[in-house]
C-alpha cells in the first residue's frame, strides 16, 4: 500500500495527492499559457505571410492574462498543498511517532542502537518532511504531466514527439537498473554515520572512565578513523549516485539537440510548419522542466527510502496492549512457573520462577548478582512479558493488562536512577504531578531527603541539573525514592533502593519504609543482608531458579544459600583495610 511506504497518514495521503494533483495543474496550465501564446502568433504569422486577416488583440489579450491569473492561482496551491500542508502532516506524523514510542516495550530499546534511535526520530523525520514538501509531490506529479503530454504530443506529430521524448525512458532505465547499486551505498553511509554517532556518544558518556584509564588519545583517534570512515563513505556514494545521476541528467538534456536536429529536417522537407516546429522546442524547455527539477534532489529521494524503511520499522513495531479494565482482587504479586529470556536467542534468565509477594508484607529477593531479581521486578511491571508461566496482580494476569493502567498502581525505584534538568520539588512531584508543596516536602522528610536539600542554595527550588548532576549518587537515589513514596501506590517496587546510602541513611530509611508502607505490597532487591532481615519473606534466587524462600529467621535455620550470603556478609563487614 503506497500510503504505509510512504509513512503517511490517511489525512496526509490525501493532502500528498493534492499536492500531486496541483503540481500536474500547475504544470499544464503553465503549458496552456504557451499554446495560447502560439495561437495568437501563429495568427500574426498567417498575416505575414498569407495576408490573410489580422486576428483580434483583445480576445488574445483577454486569454493570455487569464492564462496568467489561472497560473497565479495554481501555483498558490501548489505552494499550499507542496508546502503548509506536507508541515501539518510533519506535526501528525512526529505526535503519532512519539505516541507509538510511549507504547513500545522496553524490549525494543533492549534491542535498538539509541543513536540509530535517535537518528531515527530526529533525522529520518525531518528528512521525510523536507522531501515531501520540495520533491515528493514534483515526482509523482511529474509522472502524470510527462504521461499527459506525451499522449498530446505524439497525437499531434509522433516524429517530433519521439525525438523530444525518447531521453526519458533511457535516463528512467539507468536510474532504475542502478537502484540496488544507489541503496547499497546510502545504506554503507548511514552505518558509518551511525558508528560516528555511537563512538562520540560513548566518549561523551564515559568521558571520566577514560581519563582515568588515560585513554583520551586512543579514544581520540578512533574518532578520527570514524570521520574518515564518514567521509569516505559519503565520497563513495556522491561518486557513484553522482556519476548516475549525471549520466540521466546528460540523456535529458539531448532532447533539446535531437528535437533541433529532426524538426529541421521537418522543416525543410516541408513536412512540418515553423510554428509546429518552435512549439515543439518550447513543450520540450517546458517538460523537461520539472524533470530536471527532480533530477537535482533524486540523491536524497535515495536516501529517503532508506530513511522510510527504518520509520515503517519503528511504526510497525509491536506495541503492549491491554485493557483498560483492571479491577484486581487485592495486589498480591503471584509469579506462576516464569520463564523468561532477553531476546530469542538469548539464555534463559527465569527458569520455572513461582512465589507470591503478599499485600501488607515486605517481600525481599536476594541472591548472586545474575539472579534474576531485577528481572523479576521489571516482569510485575511488565516491563516485559513472561515467556512462560504468568505474573499475576490480585490474580489478574499483567499481560492482559494496559501498561499505563497497570503502572498507575505502581511506585518504583531503580538501580539506574533517572532525574530531569528542573527543581528539586519538580523532581520528586513527578510521582503525584498535582501535590501539594507540603506533600512533597513530607516525602522528601520520609525519604531522608530534607536534610541536604534545606543546604542547597535555593533549597526546594534549586536546579539539579541535568539528570541530578549537581547531586550525590545517594542524594539521586533518595529524591528518586521521595518520587516513588510520594505516588502513594498499592504496590511498591524497590531495586537496589539502598545501594547508594551509607549506613546510617540506610537504617533511615529502612524505618521510613517499615511506616510508609504498611498496607502495600511491597517488593524490595538488596545486596546487602541486613537490609532484608525486618522483611516479611525473602525469596532467594540463583540462576534464575528459586532457590529457597520463607522468613528470613527461618532460611538462617536452614542453613542454606542464604545463611551463607548472611555469613559471607559478615565476614567482609568485619575487614579492615
Amino acid at each position: 500500500m503506497l500510503r504505509k511506504a510512504l509513512v503517511l497518514s490517511e489525512q496526509g495521503y490525501r493532502t500528498f495527492w493534492h499536492g500531486v494533483a496541483a503540481c500536474v495543474v500547475s504544470n499544464l496550465v503553465l503549458m496552456g499559457t504557451m499554446v495560447i501564446v502560439f495561437a495568437a502568433l501563429d495568427g500574426f504569422l498567417g498575416h505575414l505571410q498569407t495576408g490573410a486577416p489580422l486576428p483580434p488583440l483583445g480576445p488574445n489579450l483577454a486569454a493570455i492574462a487569464a492564462a496568467l491569473a489561472l497560473m497565479t492561482v495554481t501555483q498558490v496551491w501548489q505552494y499550499r498543498t507542496t508546502y503548509g500542508a506536507v508541515y501539518a502532516e510533519s506535526e501528525r506524523s512526529r505526535t503519532a511517532m512519539a505516541e507509538r514510542i510511549r507504547r513500545l516495550p522496553l524490549s525494543f530499546f533492549g534491542q535498538r542502537d539509541l543513536a540509530d534511535f535517535a537518528s531515527v526520530v530526529m533525522k529520518d523525520c525531518a528528512d521525510h518532511e523536507r522531501l515531501f514538501s520540495h520533491s515528493i509531490p514534483r515526482l509523482f506529479g511529474m509522472g502524470i504531466f510527462v504521461a499527459i503530454m506525451a499522449v498530446a504530443m505524439f497525437a499531434f506529430d509522433a516524429r517530433l514527439a519521439a525525438a523530444a521524448l525518447w531521453p526519458i525512458p533511457a535516463a528512467a532505465a539507468v536510474l532504475l537498473v542502478s537502484w540496488r547499486v544507489q541503496i547499497g551505498h546510502t545504506r554503507a553511509k548511514s552505518a558509518a554515520a551511525l558508528a560516528f554517532s555511537d563512538t562520540l556518544q560513548e566518549f561523551m558518556e564515559c568521558n571520566r572512565q577514560i581519563r582515568a584509564a588515560n585513554l583520551q588519545d586512543s579514544y581520540l583517534n578512533l574518532i578520527d578513523r570514524r570521520i574518515d570512515d564518514v567521509e569516505r563513505s559519503k565520497q563513495r556514494s556522491e561518486a557513484v549516485n553522482g556519476t548516475l545521476v549525471s549520466a540521466a541528467v546528460t540523456l535529458c538534456r539531448l532532447a533539446l539537440p535531437s528535437t533541433v536536429l529532426v524538426g529541421a529536417l521537418l522543416v525543410a522537407g516541408g513536412e512540418c510548419s515553423l510554428i509546429v516546429y518552435v512549439g515543439y522546442l518550447v513543450a520540450v524547455t517546458r517538460v523537461y522542466e520539472p524533470v530536471m527539477a527532480v533530477l537535482e534532489s533524486i540523491v536524497e529521494m535515495i536516501d529517503l527510502t532508506h530513511s522510510l524503511r527504518r520509520m515503517r520499522e519503528l511504526i510497525d513495531a509491536p506495541i503492549m496492549e491491554g485493557s483498560e479494565r483492571f479491577e484486581p482482587q487485592g495486589h498480591d504479586i503471584s509469579f506462576e512457573n516464569v520463564s523468561f529470556a532477553y531476546g530469542d536467542t538469548a539464555e534463559a534468565v527465569l527458569s520455572g520462577v513461582s512465589f507470591t509477594a503478599h499485600q501488607g508484607q515486605v517481600t525481599a529477593l536476594v541472591g548472586p548478582s545474575g539472579g534474576g531479581k531485577s528481572t523479576c521486578a521489571k516482569l510485575a511491571a511488565r516491563f516485559w512479558d513472561a515467556d512462560e508461566g504468568a505474573v499475576r496482580v490480585g490474580g489478574v494476569n499483567v499481560a492482559e493488562v494496559d501498561p499505563e493502567v497497570l503502572l498507575s498502581r505502581y511506585s518504583m525505584v531503580f538501580q539506574d536512577v533517572v532525574l530531569f534538568d528542573g527543581t528539586v520539588a519538580d523532581n520528586i512531584r513527578l510521582g503525584r504531578g498535582g501535590a501539594t508543596d507540603a506533600e512533597v516536602r513530607a516525602a522528601a522528610r520520609a525519604a531522608n531527603c530534607e536534610d541536604f536539600v534545606n543546604a542547597l542554595p535555593q533549597g526546594f527550588d534549586t536546579m539539579i541539573g541535568e539528570n541530578g548532576a549537581l547531586l550525590s549518587g545517594g542524594e539521586r537515589q533518595r529524591i528518586s525514592i521521595a518520587r516513588a513514596l510520594l505516588k502513594d501506590a498499592p504496590i511498591v517496587l524497590l531495586d537496589e533502593a539502598t545501594a547508594s546510602l551509607d549506613v546510617e541513611g540506610e537504617t533511615a530509611m529502612q524505618q521510613a519504609l517499615s511506616r510508609l508502607l504498611a498496607g502495600r505490597t511491597v517488593m524490595v532487591i538488596a545486596h546487602r543482608m541486613r537490609t532484608v532481615m525486618n522483611a516479611d519473606k525473602v525469596v532467594v534466587l540463583s540462576r534464575g531458579t528459586v532457590a529457597e524462600q520463607g522468613p528470613p529467621a527461618q532460611l538462617l535455620q536452614q542453613n542454606g544459600l542464604f545463611a551463607h550470603m548472611v555469613r559471607v556478609q559478615a565476614e567482609a563487614s568485619a575487614w579492615k583495610v
